[in-house]
């Protein structure tokens, strides 16, 4: 299968020319093309995610033998979430040749965080498939790039403190909801509020819900902090 013009660039970008084309065509087709003769991208999410997973840990581990767990984590959490995939997705213009329904396309679908992700992951499993794991995993640290050895060894636990700040003026516990999820059973996508007694909140998407509360107790940090 020949590729346009527009796929070879983008081949170009991710640094892998396909062997089997329909594998790239698959990875880039969201499931609002309901009706895409070739099947969409969810499958290959799914293992994407596995590949990507694997593929960093070991890439941590390798890098500082001297870490223990409790510092490998937060870095390898850090590389993996969907922001990050996301991220890079953007540097190689992947919402550029994604095939979306009318609905994504009038919704800004190409320039959301968490179908940006999703279709990243499917590219890297796209790429295992066609090549194999050696290919694959000097694909992802290619992307990935100089952010595996500058990943925080030491992430603030975002929840703690909020709580912290919240004790210190007399406030109580901070109060964490779930406000929606979205997504298949394998890739789900959990939004979650963070809620001061004050009244101060803030909302973050992840997904888990460990994560987006972490985002959420953040982002309400940085608020309220700035408000001081």
């Amino acid at each position: 299968m020949k590729l346009g013009r527009e796929l070879e660039a983008f081949c170009a970008r991710l640094g892998h020319r396909f062997a089997n084309a329909d594998l790239l065509i698959q990875a880039l087709t969201h499931p609002s093309m309901s009706s895409a003769a070739r099947g969409h991208n969810q499958r290959l999410e799914f293992l994407g995610d596995r590949v990507l997973n694997l593929t960093i840990a070991e890439a941590l581990y390798r890098d500082d033998t001297t870490a223990d767990e409790g510092t490998l984590a937060p870095r390898y959490n850090a590389l993996v979430r969907k922001e990050t995939c996301a991220e890079i997705a953007r540097e190689i213009d992947l919402g550029e040749v994604l095939k979306l329904g009318r609905s994504e396309m009038q919704s800004g679908g190409r320039r959301k965080q968490a179908l940006l992700g999703d279709a990243m992951e499917a590219i890297i499993a796209a790429v295992y498939l066609d090549a194999g794991p050696e290919v694959a995993t000097e694909t992802v640290l290619r992307l990935w790039g100089d952010r595996i050895g500058k990943a925080e060894a030491h992430v603030s636990n975002a929840k703690s403190d909020l709580q912290e700040w919240a004790q210190a003026r007399g406030l109580k516990t901070p109060h964490y909801a779930e406000l929606g999820r979205e997504g298949p059973p394998h890739a789900p996508r959990f939004l979650i509020e963070a809620r001061l007694e004050n009244g101060a909140s803030a909302t973050a998407e992840a997904g888990s819900k460990r994560q987006a509360e972490q985002d959420a107790a953040a982002q309400l940090l940085k608020e309220v902090r700035g408000n001081e």
